[in-house]
């Protein structure tokens, strides 16, 4: 814990150092974007190998303090937030980032409906990704699931699915299933046999209640693409910043 914050505090010289030509390891910053009253960014962590250490979704204090109270029935486009990972972040199977901020939360009604964030880590294109219909329209894609050991053991698809995400997976042995409050979860997603993204999806008030937090998260037996995948999720507040982090990554080979 105390090597993230030192990192994390490094991070304005590393970002100045990282663009020599040449450079290993480090810290890349993606661009930066406007979100609520401040900002948000993505940033990717190589080492020495330039392997990857830590692929992360910033979102800085002034915007995580005027966040968007909602008003029930109304679509509120600045609670979403597509984010582009720096080109280093091609050493992943991660393409961009989708920040979604829910006031109200959303359904199943007395789960999931306390205001949190989900914070999208997609494998498909931004092209891609933005094709995918109402499920009411074409439930095809929805419903082609990644064939067996693709997913984690435990995880089910959720009925339906979401436009411009896909099909969520949820693990059925966690607790807020089990009749215990959400705080935080790990959801993954897929549409048209692919894994299509990783999901951690934190309450504010757990995030308000936790100055840091870490946790493992289920990974899958097989994967189509060989490449390094994460197996851990942290929450870092630093520097003025909430850092939502992927880390301990591993190389896995195609299966």
């Amino acid at each position: 814990m105390k090597r993230v914050f030192l990192l994390l505090a490094a991070a304005t010289m590393v970002f100045a150092s990282c663009k020599k030509e040449g450079h290993k390891g480090g810290i890349f910053k993606g661009p930066v974007s406007k979100f609520q009253h401040g900002s948000a960014w993505t940033w990717i962590e190589l080492d020495g190998d330039n392997k990857p250490e830590r692929l992360a979704i910033s979102i800085d204090d002034a915007a995580m303090n005027s966040l968007d109270t909602g008003t029930e029935g109304e679509d509120h486009h600045e609670n979403e937030l597509s984010l582009q990972f720096h080109p280093k972040a091609s050493i992943t199977p991660f393409t961009h980032a989708l920040v979604e901020w829910n006031p109200h939360g959303h359904e199943p009604a007395g789960v999931y409906d306390k205001p949190h964030f989900d914070f999208h880590f997609y494998m498909i294109s931004e092209e891609e990704r933005l094709a995918i219909p109402l499920y009411q329209t074409d439930s095809t894609g929805f419903l082609n699931y990644p064939a067996p050991g693709y997913m984690p053991a435990n995880y089910v698809p959720i009925p339906g699915g979401v436009p411009e995400m896909g099909t969520h997976w949820v693990d059925v042995t966690t607790p807020e299933l089990h009749g215990q409050p959400f705080t935080q979860t790990f959801i993954y997603g897929s549409y048209n046999g692919k894994v299509a993204f990783y999901e951690p999806m934190i309450t504010k008030a757990f995030i308000d209640a936790n100055a840091s937090f870490e946790r493992t998260f289920g990974v899958p037996a097989k994967f189509k693409t060989s490449g390094y995948y994460p197996t851990k999720m942290r929450i870092v507040k630093a520097e003025g910043a909430t850092h939502f982090i992927l880390e301990d990554f591993v190389y896995r080979t195609q299966s």
